[in-house]
């Protein structure tokens, strides 16, 4: 079924947001660049240059991990909450984030200081994490709306205990401070070489998650109806989980834990769609790297001399839109109790 003509507007919309953002994050910064000095600078015209240097080094990485970053939260979001059945799953409430911020505090007290090393703890304790949670809800028999969450909150928390006991045990000049970046978020430490790193890691589940969206969707119809269809829910429900949470994490090894991203890109993108069809993952992916770049703006323009970490504006974004929400499920629930008197 092909997205209709309301559909592709919305999407060729948020394409065209997403692509202005993207310019205007390599363009702002404490040393500003022009579209004119950055079209020279591609065409070779100006090498050696401070211009140069700037736009390589530093702000051409930031811009496309902070692009990477916000394309896999709020893809990674939409899968969730389809795969789940929940509108409230996400990498922050199921506890993959936690998992993999614990796994990465690991590898730096650990002394495993490479980006590879911290990626791959930071992989291990998410995808450890998310197995928890599913066992969990297995043990209390309990396959319903409410509960993944509710044991995303417990992992989420013991996650959080163990990353204290760390901060405790950790080196206050170096260690704790690096700990304390993957708690916040930040694209403060964005490098050509992390950029290399990551663009594979996120790009191929990416790429495979938006290519495998029919049965994301059909799984997200229940398993008999998706074992009538032909699927395999556990096979694919699997590996549809295990791309993701490798997405997801490997992000987090990065960008630290930036909160409310992954949960609130798919709710706007199902209110501008107003559907969960064909378009909608890939308009998730699209709001997530709206709301990374647009948090990554404020974050170092607001505070001269200073970056802000990402998660205020997330959060910022998120409070308005969840409690709109909230009172329209409210009226919802109300009103049909009035109908019923």
């Amino acid at each position: 079924m092909k997205p209709s003509a309301r559909q592709m507007t919305v999407l060729v919309l948020t394409l065209l947001l997403c692509l202005g953002l993207w310019a205007a994050s390599v363009c702002v910064g404490s040393f500003p660049l022009s579209l004119s000095q950055i079209a020279q600078i591609l065409r070779g015209e100006a090498p050696g240059t401070m211009e140069a240097r700037v736009f390589w080094t530093l702000r051409l990485p930031r811009s496309l991990i902070g692009l990477l970053a916000g394309l896999g939260l709020g893809l990674g979001g939409g899968v969730y909450q389809l795969l789940f059945r929940d509108p409230l799953a996400s990498p922050d409430l199921t506890g993959v984030a936690s998992g993999a911020s614990l796994g990465a505090a690991c590898a730096i007290v650990l002394g495993a200081g490479s980006a590879l090393a911290i990626m791959a703890g930071a992989f291990l304790l998410g995808m450890l994490s998310l197995v928890l949670v599913l066992l969990l809800v297995r043990a209390t028999r309990l396959d319903e709306t409410g509960t993944y969450i509710l044991a995303g909150i417990l992992v989420s928390s013991a996650a959080e205990a163990v990353l204290m006991c760390l901060k405790r045990m950790a080196d206050p000049e170096h260690e704790l401070a690096a700990i304390e970046f993957w708690t916040m978020g930040s694209l403060a430490s964005a490098t050509a070489q992390k950029l290399l790193l990551l663009a594979p890691a996120v790009g191929i589940p990416l790429v495979l998650l938006l290519l495998l969206r029919r049965e994301i969707t059909l799984l997200s119809l229940g398993d008999e109806d998706a074992r009538s269809l032909g699927l395999s829910p556990g096979f694919w429900r699997g590996m549809l989980l295990t791309l993701t949470t490798l997405m997801v994490a490997a992000l987090v090894s990065v960008t630290g834990v930036i909160a409310f991203a992954g949960l609130i890109a798919p709710h706007i993108a199902y209110l501008l769609l107003r559907s969960r069809s064909r378009g909608y993952l890939p308009l998730c992916a699209l709001v997530g790297g709206c709301l990374l770049l647009a948090a990554d703006l404020l974050a170092r323009s607001l505070s001269p001399g200073a970056e802000l970490p990402l998660s205020i504006f997330t959060i910022f974004f998120s409070v308005p839109l969840l409690a709109g929400l909230l009172c329209r499920k409210r009226k919802a629930i109300y009103g049909t109790l009035d109908d019923r008197n």
